[in-house]
């Protein structure tokens, strides 16, 4: 009900940004949606609220006006672990069983979790000072679950084309984009918001299929 094969994704990407900024940023950018599909179509999103699920614009609101709640990996796992069995190790990549427990029953309210281990996460996230965790994050709506995803990346070379041999992945189909750091870069960063899943929060719709026009999902058009 959450996942696609073929999904639309807005993408912003921003210079000289560090992990907090980009925290803010995209908290501020899915909040400045939400508020404007709320202002702009009243009468849409009371359908919705009235037809589709109820308390919908009661959510939409909490996610608009309300802090994100903000947590390392780290800090989630142990979280998890001193109130569930079996527990998780460090290292693991989180699941949506689990995602859905921590902002849905431990915070109830929007959560971003970051600093994730750099072994579950893409090669070209920047690393941390520890060599454990890169700067990367997560954005969890109650209901939903992941919504946005986001990291700065790595724009040294030499470190980058080591990430790259270390994750066993070929220099060749990559050397567009080291090129794109060898012959002169910047530090950035970005995140990815599905817009899939920006409308499943928006009209309350529980399944994905049913807010894209034409789903493509695995085994769907088995012959």
């Amino acid at each position: 009900s959450r996942h696609l094969a073929e999904f639309w994704m807005i993408e912003p990407e921003v210079t000289y940004i560090n992990l907090e900024e980009l925290m803010d940023l995209a908290e501020k950018y899915l909040k400045y949606c939400v508020k404007g599909i709320i202002s702009s179509r009243p009468d849409e999103m009371k359908l919705f609220d009235d037809f589709v699920s109820k308390g919908l614009l009661e959510k939409l609101n909490k996610v608009s006006e309300n802090d994100f709640t903000r947590i390392s990996y780290t800090e989630a796992v142990k979280l998890y672990n001193n109130k569930n069995s079996p527990k998780i190790n460090w290292g693991d990549d989180l699941s949506s069983e689990v995602e859905k427990y921590i902002c849905e029953k431990i915070f109830k309210n929007t959560t971003i979790i970051y600093d994730y281990p750099k072994e579950i996460k893409s090669f070209y996230m920047k690393n941390n000072e520890d060599n454990k965790t890169v700067q990367a994050f997560d954005i969890l709506v109650p209901g939903i679950g992941e919504i946005i995803g986001g990291s700065i990346r790595e724009e040294n070379y030499e470190v980058l084309k080591t990430k790259i041999i270390d994750n066993n992945i070929s220099l060749e189909s990559l050397s567009w984009y080291l090129d794109l750091r060898k012959f002169g870069s910047c530090p950035h960063g970005g995140f990815g918001l599905g817009f899939e899943r920006l409308i499943m929060l928006l009209t309350g719709i529980s399944n994905i299929r049913d807010v894209i026009p034409f789903p493509r999902y695995p085994n769907h058009c088995n012959c």
